[in-house]
């Protein structure tokens, strides 16, 4: 199981550092994607991390603010958001895709993603 913590309220410009811990799983062999749903919007992936971090991806709403990064040793993936905007106000979830060493193509299909944790709520002021 995946646990995404660290949401808030924060104004507009400013950060928030989301980590994605595991629990029962070693998230090691695992690529993990970072997902948000924001009111009455379709869930859209926002960042991904290959097993080791040596490839990532972000979706282009977030690319040069979001930084995806992960620590294998303490289990866990992090997502560094910067420059928020009101837009980014969402549920932000994470998941770990179904299969070892392995990216689904393309990398923010939600069907190719499993050990959804429960989301945390990040809401941005203007």
């Amino acid at each position: 199981q995946l646990q995404a913590s660290g949401g808030g309220l924060v104004q507009a410009g400013g950060s928030l550092r989301l980590p994605c811990a595991a629990s029962g799983f070693t998230l090691g062999p695992y690529a993990i994607g970072w997902f948000r749903q924001a009111p009455g919007k379709e869930r859209e992936g926002v960042s991904c991390i290959s097993w080791r971090g040596g490839t990532v991806y972000y979706a282009g709403s977030v690319e040069g603010r979001f930084t995806i990064s992960r620590d294998n040793a303490k289990n866990t993936v992090y997502l560094e958001m910067d420059s928020l905007k009101p837009e980014d106000t969402a549920l932000y979830y994470c998941a770990s895709v179904r299969e070892r060493l392995w990216i689904p193509s393309p990398w923010n299909n939600a069907w190719e993603y499993d050990s959804w944790g429960q989301g945390t709520l990040v809401t941005v002021s203007s």
